[in-house]
């Protein structure tokens, strides 16, 4: 891959055009209400682009193309086409309740239904996430601007890159807060569309011309196929003939990433707490300029939502096909520590073997079997050098280890299907291994785990964008730019949250309520810095493969300790208008302490099926609450702020037929859809 001149000028004049339309178009805007809400007079169409920029980030580009490069394929597509269904629902369920009550903020809701204490719980809970969600996302940006980088020989670290896209978003959030994103929003969600169907057409181009062989996952067993190709077939041929498997919605039950069965009630819950109660979300639409205007953006989100897989999933699916070996070299420093651990905590192991500084002779003639040679060199120099050519050569720095300690009560898995058939030997050896770990430390409870993976999944729209995309005319840079503005877009609508819920439902409401609207105001730009700061450290830490092999699940499994309880307690509020104020604050206790002793005591259910089972304890914790103790008159809602709350009703249609267009897709991709 090549950066021109042409590449460079188009990155920049982007990016300097995104942060000063951003801060021209909110220079008007005073005040806490225009600050945090753009003066809660936003269109329905700067809301339905705000939606989705700041959705889709490297979140989805890096994490949903590298799980859809995997065994999953298409399947990860549900998290964007239950969206759909989801925000129809959220634009005429939620909105209506949320624009009536007049508030900033999520947390503040609950204080409004139930008491101040759920208002405490949820900010801080929400928080704590959000730090992670800062650095997730990121530290997904910060992984796609190293991987490009080292395409044309730079070397980025990911402290580096987190900076660059930290100060971006800073810059106009800290400036002109909720508007200033709106504004950049527009471009930036505009950019991302069109970017990801550049690489789409551009990889469907690529595999019609690809000559050799080329791989694929399948799904069921996991098998990595090496398949001849027809020359006289193109790139959509192609990839039907040698994808057809991976174009199933629905996985087997016991799938780790997205089973079946998750359909059915545990992805609506992250998808309903998300698009209806996430505040870096909702945002947008309490910024509303009337219900009509929000239900609008809304919907328009919603059918936006549709075509996303379309320009993510299936470029990622083809990104194995052409770059699985790739893949595995760049999953070669991740494999080098995991085996290195494994060697020093089973000394018996027949197929890792370590070698103090091999002589290339050594290097030259190892197999390239499922035996590995870990070597050692005592100099960075020494490991960069070794070609990547035998990838069962895994070099590692003497320093790196050497600090590496035996690990007691431990087991070596991997949720990669495809690891244990192209390591038989090996993964039957980890298995017999775990087995008497298990057996012999029961006594300790839980082993801990160390995941081993065979290819960097999420790599795959790095791969593509360093392989596939035209040189020299200007659409490296605006691919770039867009994948930028993606994360940046993503990082700026949590930055202005985060500081949204710190200064109005925690400093507001806890330290000075009679704080001044310029002091909040203040308070509110200073803590965009702050969190900023928190993400720019948080990011490269995020890196190490044993917190996930995918940054996505990370982001989705930890949202369960809070989003089950958050959910209940918004249903509850809006359905059993009796629920007393305790109910509210139980609720969501019960799921923190239920979602942690299900994924300690039980690692082995799915987390969106944990996530199912808490919410429907929380839901049965609340009735019984409020069986016990109802409320003596229903809760009503009162209308606080002067805004139209006249429904739209092209808006509701709009929205059903959003939905049958997302019923046919299911239909399409099932295993019915694709016998016929």
């Amino acid at each position: 891959m090549e950066f021109s001149l042409l590449d460079l000028v188009v990155f920049a004049v982007f990016v300097i055009t995104v942060v000063s339309v951003g801060i021209f178009m909110s220079r008007k805007e005073e005040g806490s209400a225009g600050y945090f809400l753009a003066g809660r007079g936003l269109k329905w169409w700067l809301i339905g682009f705000s939606l989705i920029a700041a959705n889709i980030s490297t979140e989805q580009f890096v994490g949903m193309s590298g799980n859809a490069a995997s065994h999953v394929g298409l399947a990860i597509a549900s998290y964007e086409w239950m969206a759909a269904i989801t925000l129809v629902v959220v634009a005429f369920a939620f909105l209506p309740y949320f624009l009536r009550a007049g508030i900033f903020t999520m947390p503040e809701f609950l204080e409004y239904r139930y008491n101040s204490w759920a208002r405490l719980l949820m900010a801080v809970a929400t928080l704590f996430i959000y730090m992670l969600l800062l650095g997730s996302v990121t530290y997904s940006g910060a992984l796609t601007i190293r991987t490009l980088a080292l395409k044309v020989g730079y070397n980025v670290p990911l402290e580096y890159g987190s900076l660059a896209i930290g100060v971006i978003a800073m810059v106009y959030v800290a400036t002109g807060g909720l508007k200033a994103c709106a504004w950049a929003d527009l471009i930036q969600g505009s950019a991302l569309i069109v970017g990801g169907a550049l690489i789409m057409y551009f990889a469907f181009v690529k595999l019609g011309g690809v000559s050799e062989a080329t791989t694929v996952t399948d799904v069921q067993t996991g098998a990595v196929a090496v398949k001849t190709l027809n020359p006289a077939t193109g790139g959509v041929e192609r990839f039907w003939e040698l994808n057809k498997v991976r174009m199933n919605m629905f996985l087997p039950q016991g799938d780790p990433v997205l089973p079946w069965t998750a359909l059915l009630l545990g992805l609506w819950i992250p998808n309903f707490y998300y698009w209806g109660l996430n505040q870096y979300i909702t945002q947008r639409t309490l910024g509303s300029a009337s219900l009509a205007e929000g239900q609008k953006g809304i919907v328009f989100a919603a059918f936006m939502k549709l075509l996303i897989p379309f320009v993510i999933v299936i470029p990622g699916i083809i990104a194995f096909n052409l770059f699985s070996h790739q893949m595995r070299e760049e999953a070669a420093a991740d494999k080098a520590r995991g085996l290195a651990k494994y060697v020093k905590t089973n000394l018996k192991t027949k197929f890792v073997e370590v070698a103090e500084s091999p002589s290339p002779e050594i290097l030259k003639a190892w197999p390239q079997t499922g035996r590995y040679l870990i070597a050692v060199f005592p100099e960075e120099k020494q490991v960069k050098a070794v070609e990547p050519t035998n990838l069962f050569v895994l070099p590692i720095l003497k320093r790196e280890y050497d600090e590496l300690q035996p690990l007691k009560n431990t087991i070596f898995i991997s949720e990669d299907k495809a690891w244990k058939p192209l390591n038989p030997g090996l993964a039957e050896e980890t298995e017999d291994f775990n087995k008497q770990v298990e057996k012999s430390n029961a006594d300790r409870g839980a082993p801990a785990q160390e995941k081993l993976i065979a290819f960097k999944y999420d790599t795959a729209i790095g791969q593509l964008i360093g392989h596939i995309l035209p040189q020299r005319t200007g659409i490296v840079g605006f691919v770039l730019a867009a994948l930028l503005g993606a994360v940046v877009s993503s990082l700026a609508a949590m930055l202005n949250a985060a500081s949204t819920i710190f200064s109005m439902d925690i400093y507001k409401k806890y330290v000075s309520p009679q704080a001044a609207e310029g002091t909040l105001v203040l308070l509110g730009r200073i803590c965009v810095f702050v969190f900023t700061g928190v993400a720019i450290v948080l990011a490269p830490l995020l890196g190490n493969p044993n917190i996930s092999n995918s940054i996505f699940t990370i982001i989705q499994e930890c949202q369960g300790f809070i989003s089950p309880g958050i959910l209940a307690a918004f249903v509850v509020a809006f359905l059993v208008r009796r629920a007393p104020p305790v109910s509210g604050v139980i609720g969501l206790l019960t799921n923190i302490a239920a979602y942690g002793i299900l994924k300690i005591s039980v690692p082995s259910v799915q987390f969106l099926n944990r996530m199912a089972v808490c919410f429907g304890l929380c839901i049965a914790v609340m009735l019984l609450v409020t069986l016990l103790k109802p409320l003596p008159q229903p809760k009503q809602f009162q209308q606080e702020i002067a805004i139209e709350l006249k429904s739209s009703k092209g808006a509701l249609l709009a929205g059903i037929v959003v939905i049958l267009l997302t019923l046919t897709l299911y239909v399409l991709f099932s295993p019915w859809g694709l016998a016929r």
